[in-house]
Protein backbone atom coordinates (compact mmCIF):
# COMPACT_ATOMS: atom_id res chain seq x y z
CA UNK A 1 0.00 0.00 0.00
CA UNK A 2 1.38 3.56 -0.92
CA UNK A 3 0.58 7.01 1.07
CA UNK A 4 0.81 10.56 0.10
CA UNK A 5 2.59 12.79 3.19
CA UNK A 6 1.42 16.49 2.93
CA UNK A 7 3.18 18.19 5.19
CA UNK A 8 3.81 21.56 3.56
CA UNK A 9 0.32 23.16 5.18
CA UNK A 10 -3.20 24.27 3.61
CA UNK A 11 -1.95 24.33 -0.39
CA UNK A 12 0.19 21.25 -0.23
CA UNK A 13 -3.05 19.14 1.45
CA UNK A 14 -5.51 20.52 -0.91
CA UNK A 15 -3.42 20.28 -3.91
CA UNK A 16 -2.78 16.26 -2.89
CA UNK A 17 -6.60 16.03 -2.66
CA UNK A 18 -7.21 17.35 -5.82
CA UNK A 19 -4.57 15.18 -7.29
CA UNK A 20 -6.27 11.47 -6.29
CA UNK A 21 -9.48 9.88 -4.63
CA UNK A 22 -7.69 7.14 -4.21
CA UNK A 23 -4.79 6.98 -2.55
CA UNK A 24 -4.40 7.46 1.18
CA UNK A 25 -3.23 11.30 1.91
CA UNK A 26 -2.07 12.06 5.52
CA UNK A 27 -1.81 15.97 5.85
CA UNK A 28 -0.07 18.48 8.18
CA UNK A 29 -1.34 22.10 8.22
CA UNK A 30 -2.18 25.25 10.25
CA UNK A 31 -5.81 26.21 10.02
CA UNK A 32 -9.14 24.75 10.30
CA UNK A 33 -9.08 21.75 7.20
CA UNK A 34 -13.01 22.13 7.09
CA UNK A 35 -13.01 25.50 6.46
CA UNK A 36 -10.51 25.19 3.83
CA UNK A 37 -12.35 22.17 2.46
CA UNK A 38 -10.27 19.50 3.32
CA UNK A 39 -12.08 17.40 5.35
CA UNK A 40 -15.98 17.48 5.79
CA UNK A 41 -15.68 16.26 9.95
CA UNK A 42 -12.70 16.69 12.11
CA UNK A 43 -13.92 13.23 13.53
CA UNK A 44 -14.83 11.31 10.40
CA UNK A 45 -12.70 13.01 7.73
CA UNK A 46 -14.14 10.36 4.95
CA UNK A 47 -13.00 9.83 2.08
CA UNK A 48 -8.82 9.38 1.36
CA UNK A 49 -7.42 12.37 3.45
CA UNK A 50 -6.86 12.58 7.32
CA UNK A 51 -4.35 14.57 8.55
CA UNK A 52 -2.86 16.57 11.80
CA UNK A 53 -3.87 20.61 12.37
CA UNK A 54 -1.93 22.89 14.21
CA UNK A 55 -2.94 25.77 16.21
CA UNK A 56 0.05 28.15 14.02
CA UNK A 57 -2.53 30.47 12.26
CA UNK A 58 -4.85 30.77 14.40
CA UNK A 59 -2.17 32.13 16.81
CA UNK A 60 -0.65 34.60 13.92
CA UNK A 61 -2.35 37.65 16.27
CA UNK A 62 -0.63 37.00 19.20
CA UNK A 63 2.79 37.51 17.44
CA UNK A 64 1.37 41.27 16.95
CA UNK A 65 0.51 41.25 20.65
CA UNK A 66 4.27 39.95 21.54
CA UNK A 67 5.88 42.50 19.57
CA UNK A 68 3.27 45.66 20.59
CA UNK A 69 4.49 44.00 23.74
CA UNK A 70 8.05 44.51 23.16
CA UNK A 71 7.78 48.04 21.60
CA UNK A 72 5.17 49.54 23.62
CA UNK A 73 5.70 52.65 22.18
CA UNK A 74 5.62 52.54 18.67
CA UNK A 75 2.16 52.59 16.71
CA UNK A 76 3.41 51.14 13.52
CA UNK A 77 4.29 47.76 12.71
CA UNK A 78 4.48 45.68 9.57
CA UNK A 79 2.83 42.42 8.56
CA UNK A 80 4.57 40.02 5.96
CA UNK A 81 1.63 37.61 4.30
CA UNK A 82 2.24 35.33 1.25
CA UNK A 83 -1.00 36.06 -1.03
CA UNK A 84 -0.90 32.77 -2.53
CA UNK A 85 -1.80 30.85 0.75
CA UNK A 86 -5.07 29.44 1.09
CA UNK A 87 -5.21 30.60 4.75
CA UNK A 88 -3.61 34.26 3.85
CA UNK A 89 -7.00 36.26 4.11
CA UNK A 90 -8.53 34.86 7.59
CA UNK A 91 -4.96 35.71 9.24
CA UNK A 92 -4.57 39.08 7.84
CA UNK A 93 -8.62 39.30 9.30
CA UNK A 94 -6.86 38.06 12.73
CA UNK A 95 -4.09 40.54 12.67
CA UNK A 96 -6.24 43.47 11.24
CA UNK A 97 -8.35 42.87 14.16
CA UNK A 98 -5.58 42.58 16.80
CA UNK A 99 -4.10 46.30 15.25
CA UNK A 100 -7.35 48.31 15.64
CA UNK A 101 -8.01 46.78 19.50
CA UNK A 102 -4.69 47.17 20.27
CA UNK A 103 -4.59 50.94 18.46
CA UNK A 104 -1.86 50.21 16.29
CA UNK A 105 -1.54 50.36 12.67
CA UNK A 106 -0.85 47.96 10.31
CA UNK A 107 1.62 47.96 7.07
CA UNK A 108 0.61 44.90 4.83
CA UNK A 109 3.41 43.41 2.86
CA UNK A 110 2.52 40.79 0.63
CA UNK A 111 5.59 38.41 -0.78
CA UNK A 112 5.77 35.22 -2.37
CA UNK A 113 9.21 35.03 -4.03
CA UNK A 114 12.54 34.86 -2.25
CA UNK A 115 13.73 37.61 -4.30
CA UNK A 116 11.19 40.21 -2.70
CA UNK A 117 12.57 39.52 0.91
CA UNK A 118 15.34 42.05 0.57
CA UNK A 119 13.31 44.81 -0.49
CA UNK A 120 10.51 43.96 2.57
CA UNK A 121 13.14 44.16 5.07
CA UNK A 122 14.54 47.49 3.97
CA UNK A 123 11.12 48.99 2.89
CA UNK A 124 10.12 48.25 7.13
CA UNK A 125 13.90 49.30 8.35
CA UNK A 126 13.20 53.04 6.46
CA UNK A 127 9.54 53.52 7.88
CA UNK A 128 10.82 52.86 10.90
CA UNK A 129 7.97 50.53 11.95
CA UNK A 130 8.69 49.04 15.38
CA UNK A 131 8.55 45.36 14.29
CA UNK A 132 7.98 42.94 11.53
CA UNK A 133 5.38 40.05 12.08
CA UNK A 134 5.08 36.82 9.87
CA UNK A 135 1.84 34.95 8.97
CA UNK A 136 1.87 31.35 9.51
CA UNK A 137 2.78 29.82 6.19
CA UNK A 138 5.27 26.80 5.23
CA UNK A 139 6.86 28.91 2.56
CA UNK A 140 8.19 31.42 5.31
CA UNK A 141 9.08 28.56 7.77
CA UNK A 142 10.97 26.52 5.35
CA UNK A 143 13.16 29.71 4.59
CA UNK A 144 13.81 30.66 8.55
CA UNK A 145 17.10 30.96 7.68
CA UNK A 146 17.25 33.50 4.75
CA UNK A 147 14.47 35.45 6.48
CA UNK A 148 17.02 35.64 9.83
CA UNK A 149 20.34 36.31 8.23
CA UNK A 150 17.92 39.67 6.49
CA UNK A 151 16.42 40.64 10.03
CA UNK A 152 20.17 40.63 11.41
CA UNK A 153 21.84 42.70 8.10
CA UNK A 154 18.55 45.02 8.33
CA UNK A 155 18.22 44.98 12.20
CA UNK A 156 14.60 44.61 11.98
CA UNK A 157 12.87 43.24 15.03
CA UNK A 158 11.04 39.92 13.32
CA UNK A 159 8.95 37.29 14.14
CA UNK A 160 7.61 33.66 12.66
CA UNK A 161 6.11 30.88 13.43
CA UNK A 162 8.94 28.80 13.34
CA UNK A 163 11.29 27.73 16.24
CA UNK A 164 14.41 28.25 13.14
CA UNK A 165 13.85 31.78 13.10
CA UNK A 166 15.23 32.34 16.45
CA UNK A 167 17.61 29.52 16.34
CA UNK A 168 19.12 31.30 13.21
CA UNK A 169 19.53 34.37 14.75
CA UNK A 170 16.28 35.91 14.94
CA UNK A 171 14.16 38.00 17.44
CA UNK A 172 11.80 35.22 18.30
CA UNK A 173 8.86 33.07 17.16
CA UNK A 174 5.25 31.66 18.25
CA UNK A 175 3.49 29.11 16.42
CA UNK A 176 2.22 25.25 16.78
CA UNK A 177 5.11 22.48 17.99
CA UNK A 178 6.42 21.25 14.59
CA UNK A 179 7.77 18.08 16.68
CA UNK A 180 4.49 17.49 17.83
CA UNK A 181 3.06 17.58 14.45
CA UNK A 182 5.56 15.76 12.52
CA UNK A 183 5.06 12.60 15.05
CA UNK A 184 1.44 12.49 14.60
CA UNK A 185 1.59 12.42 11.12
CA UNK A 186 4.10 9.85 11.02
CA UNK A 187 2.50 7.38 13.29
CA UNK A 188 -0.73 7.96 11.19
CA UNK A 189 1.32 7.49 8.10
CA UNK A 190 2.78 4.02 9.67
CA UNK A 191 -1.04 2.90 10.98
CA UNK A 192 -2.30 3.42 7.49
CA UNK A 193 0.76 1.15 5.81
CA UNK A 194 -0.24 -1.39 8.31
CA UNK A 195 -3.53 -0.89 6.87
CA UNK A 196 -5.90 1.33 8.68
CA UNK A 197 -8.46 3.73 6.41
CA UNK A 198 -8.00 7.49 6.57
CA UNK A 199 -11.62 8.01 6.56
CA UNK A 200 -11.57 5.77 10.19
CA UNK A 201 -8.96 7.60 11.81
CA UNK A 202 -9.49 11.01 13.29
CA UNK A 203 -8.32 14.54 12.69
CA UNK A 204 -5.98 14.94 15.43
CA UNK A 205 -5.63 18.93 16.68
CA UNK A 206 -1.94 19.93 17.88
CA UNK A 207 -2.95 22.60 20.58
CA UNK A 208 0.74 22.89 22.27
CA UNK A 209 2.65 26.25 21.06
CA UNK A 210 5.90 27.17 21.79
CA UNK A 211 7.46 30.53 22.07
CA UNK A 212 11.33 31.09 21.67
CA UNK A 213 13.44 34.42 22.09
CA UNK A 214 16.35 35.27 21.24
CA UNK A 215 18.73 37.26 23.67
CA UNK A 216 21.33 38.20 20.95
CA UNK A 217 19.37 39.15 18.75
CA UNK A 218 17.62 41.67 21.37
CA UNK A 219 20.35 43.21 23.01
CA UNK A 220 21.47 43.77 18.90
CA UNK A 221 18.51 45.96 18.72
CA UNK A 222 18.62 47.54 21.55
CA UNK A 223 15.39 45.35 22.69
CA UNK A 224 15.14 44.29 26.48
CA UNK A 225 12.10 41.30 26.75
CA UNK A 226 9.83 42.06 29.64
CA UNK A 227 9.70 39.62 32.44
CA UNK A 228 5.97 38.72 31.42
CA UNK A 229 7.77 36.89 27.52
CA UNK A 230 10.93 35.74 29.72
CA UNK A 231 8.74 34.17 32.06
CA UNK A 232 6.82 32.57 29.50
CA UNK A 233 9.25 31.83 27.01
CA UNK A 234 9.78 27.94 26.07
CA UNK A 235 12.98 28.40 25.09
CA UNK A 236 15.45 31.32 25.49
CA UNK A 237 19.12 31.53 23.31
CA UNK A 238 21.46 33.14 24.48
Amino acid sequence: MNVIVAAGGAEVALAAKSATATIPIVFEMGGDPIALGVVDSLSRPGGNLTGVSSLSVEVSRKRLEFMHEMRPGTKVFAVAVNPTSPTSNSQLKNLQTAATSLGLELVVLKTSAEQEFDGMFTAVHEMRAGGLVFSSDPYFAYRSQQLAALAVRHTVAAMTQSRDFPLAGGLMSYGGDFNQSHRHTGMYAGRILKGERPADLPVQRVTKVELFINLKAANALGISFPPSILSSADGVIE
